[in-house]
């Protein structure tokens, strides 16, 4: 296998949650694999245009013909989910490659003591947008023969974690999507792959990460004794962003540093 077949060249690419963390450094990476035209939303315009700086500054050292391209959007909303498809319609005119990054992780209570309004919340900005996202991306990439789908899930996925059990049940439901999705579109040649993180340091998970008490606890309980930095997810998205994953669908990676080892 050539290093062409982890090239992103001539590739549209819509990151949700672009602006900042895991989504900025995946969106980066994927300039610097020579990604044509890079999508990124969020809901504050301000991160939008400070990440589009940032992203440019690598497509113009790796000479890329294509733009970035911000939307505001608040993925809550299926007005602004259907306006951030108008958008990338008529200013790329397809998707090649869907990150659906978005996410929350407010602590919560534990699942029988939540109220059903913060149960409602949390289901629909890590699951739901998910859902409403993906549909309207593999509907675009049906039409121009094939894409990839990439879902950021989590260990809390898979491992009960004291205050994280609503935002660990959504993202449960994110990797069966995540399969269930790779089963419908297998014949459409578009893959749809997870990647499921243990803590990152990022300002997501700074309210963990921010308490040396908590910070210590999880260390102690990674074989790599730390947490991992945002750059690190950066070569398994472009893996399954490339035709090097061609006959990987349906997977999800774990990203853990060993932790459900």
């Amino acid at each position: 296998m050539s290093q062409a077949n982890f090239s992103l060249k001539g590739k549209n690419v819509l990151i949700t949650g672009g602006s900042r963390g895991i989504g900025l450094a995946i969106a980066m990476g994927f300039a610097e694999a020579g990604a044509k035209n890079i999508a990124i939303c969020s809901r504050k315009e301000p991160a939008l245009l400070e990440a589009k700086e940032k992203i440019e500054g690598v497509t113009k050292e790796k000479a890329n013909e294509g733009k970035v391209i911000i939307i505001p959007a608040h993925l809550g909303k299926v007005e602004d989910i259907d306006n951030l498809f108008d958008k990338v319609k008529s200013e790329m005119g397809t998707v090649d490659v869907l990150v659906n990054n978005v996410g929350m992780n407010i602590f919560t209570p534990t699942v029988t003591d939540a109220e059903e309004s913060l149960w409602d919340k949390i289901i629909d900005t890590n699951l739901k947008s998910v859902f409403l996202v993906s549909q309207r991306g593999a509907k675009m990439m049906k039409d121009s023969g094939g894409g990839k789908i990439i879902n950021i899930s989590t260990v809390a996925a898979r491992k009960a974690t004291p205050g994280l059990g609503i935002y660990g049940v959504a993202k449960a439901g994110v990797e069966m999507l995540t399969k269930v999705m790779a089963q419908e579109l297998a014949l459409f040649n578009i893959q749809v792959n997870a990647i499921a993180l243990a803590m990152i340091k990022t300002k997501f998970s700074e309210p963990l990460w921010s308490n040396p008490d908590i910070l210590t606890q999880v260390a102690a309980s990674n074989p790599m004794g730390r947490i991992g930095e945002p750059n690190e997810v950066v070569g398994a998205a472009i893996f399954l962003a490339s035709e090097a994953s061609s006959f990987v669908t349906g997977s999800v990676i774990l990203l853990d540093g060993g932790t459900t080892a």
